[in-house]
């Protein structure tokens, strides 16, 4: 609650209903609106509320008008497809005048609001900010919600330049005069947040430039190395970069200049508090390690047990602060050879157990027959083997007999470490300030003279690594092709020399996608030789596919032992593999592959119904459909693609067959709402 004159509470400003907005704008003749809701679940429950409170913006001749182009864009949609998407709700709000926008509806359901919105037959319009990114659909008034909005990890206020491009919408040309922009209040909307957000009108552009994959072969393909870096220091993003140097410089000095005061802070006349602070920072550096250690101890325990597991092996394994019982169905490992178990748990479901995901292990206690033909897919084959192992543990038939190995192991690793770190406590409890009764109030600046001095280091850094950024990560990017055989030296005694491309990099130069070398490494590793058409649409998913959620699942799951399922498993570690050389150069980790689709995309080929694959998923119609199209645009390169000059044989009747079946794929994808929707 606010606080009014002599400090009385006030009740809580809160903004008006939706009903109520609409009524209000049409009173004032500020109609046709958009308003702006951040979320996708916001605008669909905006239009649901505007309909049940009897909101009708529309005269009969416009409901008409609305009717005739509503059925004329959506003919072609097929009838059984018509509940699963919600035509008949989406259409009558449609003719009251109430729309929703955002990325999760069809295609066709938008450009269908865009072209009534744009001809003036409804009046009001729920959209996520993606509407405001270039689509002409000017409003005589834009109204803001909220000043917040949630950005992927944080709940943030919108920037003036995020304000600017919302509110821009408002105002018709050639037919209003003046346009409206409103923000509704609330208690936490003040009329200076608002003022200053209005107010400014100059945005500084930044470049989002970055070498890629591709680009690196292309260029090295047409021109030589040092040609190349010159021409990508010549970009905007260098200029950028190089500009920005002058403020880093002045910070580093400042940084300076605050650790000679913090140095003065802390001095102490039993000895250099410097030294001391170092011991003590470095005894937490230590710990931390220790720490780390110990957790990458228990890993290689876990996994050194785990890969001595087989099929119907009970075992015990941690699953958040619970111990759980399951049944190996499938012992393996992946291409880098970590184990990998494929487990049923006594609560009916499948996971996968792995060192990282299970650093406690698995614990044998027991063993179970698993019938060779056993279906997981199958309820009843999947309940009787939960019941055999409810069964064996009520009875006490399972034991436990292999715990207490694992901290033994560790024990011995961490000795080393242990030593050390002793070492340095005793040389922290010799150091004369160690004794000085100021200790701690010395010790609270010198950790702050700790941080300061690793900021100023890190801007060092920072000022250093600024001038050549773009070419650097050029360089960068031309090791980790140059260490899977993408590129190779002209002169293998000058690897830093003169690049050429190889038969491999030239098949990645005709791959364009986010994860272009993720995709060109499954074809050169042959990952997903030998899968039919739908499962290779799967696998390639994993490729396409980005959660908007990081917690996402999606349904139809696919059997860990099947062809579909080893090629994720393999497409997983080629995507591990590619991370750990961009580490190893300290380049940005690519995105890895992102298997949950692969189910419902497998599915989808195969014949299976539109309401039967978002059933068991968690997207919408207008995400499948979205994701499909992009899928077949790298299908389609797929099945375009010919040997490289220079490719073995084998690599040769490889491309070939994968063409083939890269463009039957392309033909199960594109069906239905898929083939009748653009993007």
């Amino acid at each position: 609650p606010r606080r009014g004159e002599g400090g009385a509470r006030t009740a809580r400003l809160k903004p008006p209903s939706r009903p109520a907005v609409i009524s209000a704008l049409e009173g004032a003749g500020m109609l046709p609106a958009i308003i702006f809701v951040f979320s996708r679940a916001g605008c669909e429950q905006a239009v649901a509320q505007a309909v049940a409170a009897g909101v009708d913006l529309t005269t009969p001749a416009q409901a008409a008008a609305i009717r005739a182009i509503v059925e004329q864009r959506t003919a072609d949609i097929p009838r059984a497809d018509l509940g699963v998407l919600g035509l008949h709700s989406w259409a009558h709000a449609l003719e009251r005048g109430v729309a929703a926008h955002h990325a999760g509806l069809l295609p066709v359901f938008k450009e269908t609001v865009e072209e009534l919105f744009s001809a003036g037959l409804i009046k009001v319009v729920y959209a996520t900010e993606t509407l405001a990114l270039g689509i002409n659909m000017p409003a005589r008034t834009v109204v803001l919600e909220s000043l917040r909005k949630w950005n992927g990890s944080a709940h943030v206020t919108l920037s003036p330049g995020e304000y600017t491009q919302l509110t821009g919408r408002a105002g018709r040309r050639g037919i209003d005069v003046e346009g409206h922009a409103v923000v509704l209040a609330a208690d936490d909307v003040e009329p200076s947040t608002v003022s200053a957000l209005a107010s400014r009108r100059t945005y500084p552009l930044v470049s989002a430039f970055r070498p890629t994959y591709n680009m690196a072969v292309n260029l090295l393909a047409r021109t030589s190395r040092s040609r190349a870096r010159e021409v990508l220091e010549s970009s905007f993003a260098q200029f950028q970069a190089d500009r920005g140097v002058v403020e880093l410089a002045a910070q580093a000095r400042r940084k300076r200049r605050g650790l000679a005061s913090l140095e003065k802070a802390m001095a102490c006349d039993l000895g250099d508090f410097r030294e001391y602070a170092a011991l003590r920072q470095q005894i937490g550096e230590v710990e931390a390690d220790l720490s780390r250690a110990t957790s990458a101890s228990r890993r290689r325990e876990a996994g050194r047990v785990m890969s001595g597991l087989e099929r119907g092996d009970v075992v015990i394994h941690r699953r958040g602060r619970r111990l759980r019982h399951a049944v190996v169905l499938e012992a393996a490992a992946d291409r880098t050879g970590t184990p990998a178990l494929t487990v049923l748990g006594e609560d009916g479901r499948v996971v996968t157990l792995t060192p990282d995901t299970s650093p406690d292990g698995a614990t044998r206690v027991g063993h179970l027959r698993v019938a060779p033909g056993l279906d997981l897919h199958r309820p009843r084959d999947r309940d009787r083997l939960v019941g055999r192992l409810v069964e064996a543990l009520r009875s006490g038939a399972l034991d436990d007999g292999r715990r207490g190995r694992a901290k033994a192991g560790r024990a011995q690793e961490e000795r080393a470490a242990i030593e050390h770190l002793e070492q340095l406590r005793v040389a922290m409890r010799a150091h004369p300030c160690h004794g000085c009764p100021q200790r701690e109030e010395h010790a609270r600046v010198g950790r702050k003279w700790s941080r300061a001095l690793a900021a100023s280091q890190r801007l060092q850094r920072r000022v250093e690594a600024r001038t050549g950024t773009i070419a650097r990560l050029f360089d960068a990017v031309c090791r980790v092709l140059l260490e899977l055989g993408y590129l190779e030296p002209v002169d293998p005694r000058q690897p830093e020399g003169e690049l050429r491309v190889t038969a491999a990099g030239r098949i990645l130069a005709r791959i364009y996608a986010e994860r272009d070398l993720l995709i060109a490494e499954c074809l050169r590793t042959g990952v997903w030789r030998d899968l039919d058409s739908g499962e290779l649409a799967g696998a390639l998913s994993a490729c396409v596919y980005e959660p908007r959620l990081t917690s996402q699942s999606l349904g139809l799951p696919v059997a860990p032992g099947s062809r579909l399922g080893d090629s994720l498993r393999q497409t997983l570690a080629v995507a591990g593999r590619i991370n750990e050389l961009e580490a190893l150069v300290r380049l940005e980790a690519s995105p890895g592959a992102e298997p949950a689709l692969a189910g419902a995309v497998r599915a989808w080929c195969q014949g299976a119904d539109l309401a039967e694959v978002l059933q068991a998923t968690e997207l919408s119609a207008g995400d499948f459909v979205r994701w499909c199209r992009q899928l077949l645009d790298v299908v389609g390169q797929l099945a375009a693609l010919t040997p490289a000059r220079g490719a073995d044989e084998r690599t040769e009747r490889d491309i070939a067959a994968l063409s083939l079946q890269a463009a039957e794929a392309s033909q199960d994808l594109d069906r239905g709402v898929v083939a009748w929707s653009g993007l």
